[in-house]
């Protein structure tokens, strides 16, 4: 029986890691992420990954570290046949790469080389993207840049956000997965370097990039809102408050006031300008220490006269 030690931790991996379990893979161990305080109140809760492997009664493994720690020889030392990562969120020494009798395998949510880095599926949002992907690699010292093994591109319709995209790119990585292990066993993989010249990072995304601009295309706003969604969340300064973007549509028309701007405002409606002379609709937000609105809640309660031309939005 092929055995496996499984990397992950959040809720794209789970259904990955259940499909091995499935397809009567030997999972030795799971390794993830330190449960971690979750909410107000601060619960500490075990990663998806870790609801996955005690369901199934396997051992779980939790380093702050992997690298050199007591949990690292463990895994060493039951020398597998494949380490399969998915999201685990650390690098992973050279030492427990080689420790595999046949590879170590990561299932990454981008069509490498695009999208190295944490926030892959982010950045095909935000970047209004036509397609993204899942791409399986041997794992490498260097982020990312393992030869791709196999790889399955997926479309990016209009409505879809980092929380839809995710949970897509989850059963499309849990596919190709089950369908690539076995071809590699067989020797059925011809391995495709990267192109180095093709590279693009998608580094972790700061708070102050949460920002949205509305200098941008209409397109490139409704696209940074999406792409934010449902985490971290994007933000503007409204009428000089902090307020989150959880939903706006690109209106068909256009407007020669500035960015910022307001086109109209009406009972239901809120129309802003954006940098190309575009047109968005504020749809939901939430003002800093209060709930998530829909506009035309926000605007029932507001005191804001939000005449045409104003400029509400900070740039």
């Amino acid at each position: 029986m092929t055995s496996i030690v499984f990397m992950g931790t959040p809720a794209f991996s789970a259904p990955i890691l259940e499909s091995l379990f499935k397809a009567g893979y030997d999972i030795k161990v799971v390794v993830t992420q330190p449960d971690r305080p979750v909410g107000r109140k601060h619960v500490l809760t075990a990663s998806p990954v870790k609801k996955v492997a005690v369901a199934h009664q396997v051992p779980v493994l939790q380093p702050a570290k992997i690298s050199g720690s007591d949990e690292m020889q463990r895994v060493i030392d039951l020398a597998p046949d494949f380490i399969v990562t998915a999201a685990f969120g650390q690098f992973l020494p050279t030492k427990l790469l080689n420790a595999v009798k046949v590879a170590a395998i990561n299932v990454h949510a981008s069509l490498l080389p695009k999208y190295r880095g944490g926030a892959p599926v982010h950045y095909a949002v935000m970047n209004h993207d036509a397609e993204t992907g899942v791409s399986i690699i041997y794992m490498v010292k260097k982020m990312d840049a393992g030869d791709i093994i196999s790889q399955q591109a997926i479309p990016i319709e209009p409505t879809d956000d980092v929380g839809t995209m995710f949970d897509k790119l989850s059963i499309v990585g849990r596919d190709l997965l089950l369908e690539t292990i076995p071809k590699m066993l067989t020797g059925e993989i011809k391995p495709v370097a990267q192109d180095e010249s093709a590279v693009t990072f998608s580094p972790t995304i700061k708070p102050e990039e949460e920002q949205v601009d509305f200098t941008q295309s209409a397109t490139l706003v409704d696209a940074k809102v999406r792409g934010l969604r449902p985490f971290p969340t994007s933000f503007i300064v409204l009428g000089g408050v902090r307020t989150k973007l959880w939903e706006v549509a690109v209106l068909p028309e256009t407007t020669a006031l500035g960015p910022g701007q307001v086109v109209r405002k009406e009972k239901h409606e809120l129309a802003i300008a954006t940098g190309d002379g575009g047109v968005v609709a504020l749809k939901k937000l939430q003002p800093a220490g209060k709930p998530q609105l829909s506009i035309t809640d926000y605007l029932n309660g507001s005191d804001l006269p939000f005449e045409v031309g104003e400029q509400v939005v900070d740039l």
